[in-house]
């Protein structure tokens, strides 16, 4: 399937996102461990036995024990699936990334068997919320600027709202907050580093930051967000989404004015008239 050719300059630096990846420390995939961990109790709840599987993932190595029968792909811009070919699409840790991401999930749509189900995890705007603040503060005091360092991630209703534009029926959103502490701001950042998620945006700075700025910000997290350890508390929101292929098996809503009992009468009330 091609992609008609995009016309806005993209978010991310895909290339940067790569080199950053072949960089990963297998210790510090702690968030792709516990969003396989969110995908398997999921699973657990659905009443349904799923025989073709496919996940989209940038660590292959961490799934292939979990799900041996899967097709596991890489996140590329054009995703490597077959239209129809699916009763399970799990797509993990890499929407928050996608320059596309609507896109992202209309591919899985399409490669997605009727009734079949999608399954997403990425991080949600929550995520270093904290780290947002004290560096983006500490760069306006020291340089009198703000550059992109944090890049920015949708929230709980934005990506619910993307399930839909997907075109997926009886979707569902909610958000898996974990706090992980940390010893200082640099602790932090090499930790970013070792599992993939360093800056990777387009317009990122090209040029070291001064060491004042990472100071300052490290006081000023300290401040705002230290734990009563003296640590420094750090926010990772998990979004978890699920959508279905829509079939005419699926629930559906009645048709507007098709009730057949009053909500005054199910509530034992008197209907009355609205004040003008």
């Amino acid at each position: 399937m091609k992609l008609p050719e995009p016309t806005a300059p993209s978010l991310f630096d895909r290339a940067a996102i790569l080199r950053h990846r072949s960089r990963v420390q297998d210790d510090a995939l702690f968030l792709h461990r516990a969003a396989m961990e969110e995908v398997q109790d999921r699973l657990s709840m659905v009443n349904k036995t799923f025989t073709a599987p496919a996940i989209v993932t940038a660590y292959r190595q961490l799934w292939t024990d979990a799900f041996p029968e899967a097709l596991i792909i890489a996140d590329d811009e054009v995703l490597a699936l077959q239209p129809g070919a699916h009763d399970l699409v799990i797509h993990s840790m890499t929407l928050h990334c996608a320059n596309d991401p609507v896109g992202q999930l209309i591919q899985c749509h399409r490669a997605m068997k009727p009734d079949g189900l999608l399954l997403v995890v990425c991080l949600g705007g929550e995520t270093l919320h904290e780290l947002r603040a004290a560096l983006g503060q500490a760069e306006i005091d020291v340089t009198g600027g703000l550059s992109p360092r944090i890049a920015p991630m949708a929230g709980l209703r934005d990506m619910g709202g993307l399930l839909q534009r997907a075109g997926l029926a009886l979707p569902v959103a909610d958000s898996v907050p974990l706090t992980v502490e940390y010893r200082d701001i640099w602790h932090l950042m090499h930790d970013l580093r070792n599992m993939g998620e360093a800056n990777a945006l387009s317009a990122r700075l090209r040029h070291p930051t001064k060491r004042a700025v990472f100071e300052t910000a490290q006081n000023t997290y300290v401040s705002h967000f230290s734990t009563g350890s003296g640590r420094l508390a750090a926010t990772f929101e998990l979004i978890c989404l699920t959508g279905w292929a829509p079939h005419d098996s699926q629930p559906k809503p009645l048709r507007p004015g098709s009730a057949q009992t009053r909500l005054a009468d199910a509530l034992r009330t008197d209907e009355g008239k609205l004040p003008d």
